[in-house]
């Protein structure tokens, strides 16, 4: 494929990534307002008993809408978290209306990101079918976006970090990826702190970053209220390749993935600081850009990774310089549906392939004393 060829594609999944993320921030501010337990009825519990809210749903539906718009929807695949069946429902009107008023809100403002709006707002109908659409379930043929409207949900919840995920993907390979890291703090110690202190206006806060596959780079936008940014700064990953130096991240939840195990594996390594615990893909953004060197997660044995959790993270890693695999040294497999099957026991991103050749070796050295 030609690299000129993807240039609508990248453009296109920037800018709604920016428009998406100004709803979350909207959305977010909301929830932390004094009201009801449950954000002022935003917040909805899923089958797994995970929280999905107003700003899941609003992201997936201008997404949708957008690239329905820009690309049509004859062949347009989209692979995403959310369904339309629960807001449809009798009980889930309120919820419903609360997203409408997001989504349209949002997507009046969409020409100020140098996207498309619709004539007039969208009904109920409309917006649930755009969220219904994205029903794909990817494959090795073909190609698929893939959305994580809200990457971290628990994280947004609590004023913490998450990250609105876009990738495309082509045959299985991860062509582009785009992250929105809303409340991503300029000194990286706002993310081992939560980042709470952000809701004051009193940190700079707030990126989207980019990268397309082959490029050899991956570029950052700040987030700007109501507005597209005119730069970008070019991203490179650090080159700390000594693991008593590295900072490290894992996952926030015990339920998928092993601290204990994480913390056998830096004592063993040598590394000096605390793993960081941070919501989402925010972890993939940390390495992009310098912040953190490792990220490492090792899930039980019952847990299922799926792509929309790893695609845009992994190709801007990559791009800006590190190397993400399974805890084997294998690519991750983007072609087998939602999941990532056939993952050697976790994931590892590090910043150079030299940092990440070492911690490869000391999985394997620290595995067989482990009780996973």
């Amino acid at each position: 494929m030609a690299e000129e060829s993807l240039a609508t594609e990248m453009e296109t999944a920037v800018r709604v990534v920016h428009l998406a993320s100004s709803l979350c921030v909207k959305v977010q501010e909301k929830l932390r307002l004094p009201s009801s337990t449950n954000g002022g009825g935003h917040i909805k519990s899923k089958d797994d008993d995970s929280p999905v809210t107003v700003a899941d749903w609003g992201v997936q539906a201008i997404v949708s809408w957008v690239l329905a718009e820009v690309f049509g929807t004859q062949n347009l695949s989209i692979v995403a978290e959310e369904d339309a069946e629960s807001l449809s429902k009798s009980e889930s009107l309120a919820l419903l209306k609360a997203v409408s008023n997001a989504v349209n809100e949002a997507l009046s403002e969409a020409p100020k990101y140098g996207l498309p709006k619709p004539d007039k707002p969208l009904g109920s109908d409309e917006i649930l079918k755009a969220i219904g659409r994205c029903n794909s379930t990817g494959g090795p043929k073909g190609r698929h976006w893939v959305l994580d409207p809200v990457d971290g949900t628990l994280g947004f919840v609590r004023g913490d970090q998450y990250a609105v995920a876009l990738a495309l993907i082509e045959d299985g390979k991860v062509l582009l990826g785009v992250l929105g890291c809303p409340n991503y703090p300029v000194k990286k110690e706002g993310l081992s702190n939560g980042c709470n202190q952000s809701g004051d206006g009193s940190v700079s806060k707030g990126c989207v970053m980019y990268a397309k596959r082959g490029s050899g780079q991956a570029w950052m936008q700040p987030l700007i209220p109501g507005g597209y940014p005119e730069s970008a700064t070019l991203l490179k990953a650090s080159t700390v390749d000594d693991p008593v130096l590295a900072t490290v991240c894992e996952p926030v939840e015990r339920a998928n993935s092993n601290h204990l195990f994480t913390a056998g594996l830096t004592n063993s390594m040598g590394v000096r600081k605390q793993p960081m615990r941070v919501y989402s893909m925010v972890k993939y953004a940390a390495i992009a850009c310098g912040d953190a060197e490792v990220f490492m997660k090792f899930a039980q044995s019952s847990y299922k990774e799926k792509i929309w959790d790893h695609a845009a993270g992994v190709v801007i890693v990559e791009e800006a310089g590190g190397v993400v695999t399974d805890a084997g040294g294998r690519k991750l497999d983007f072609s087998r549906g939602v999941y990532l099957e056939g993952l050697d026991r976790g994931i590892i991103a590090c910043s150079n392939q030299v940092l990440h050749d070492k911690i490869i070796g000391a999985v394997y050295a620290s595995w067989e004393s482990s009780s996973l």
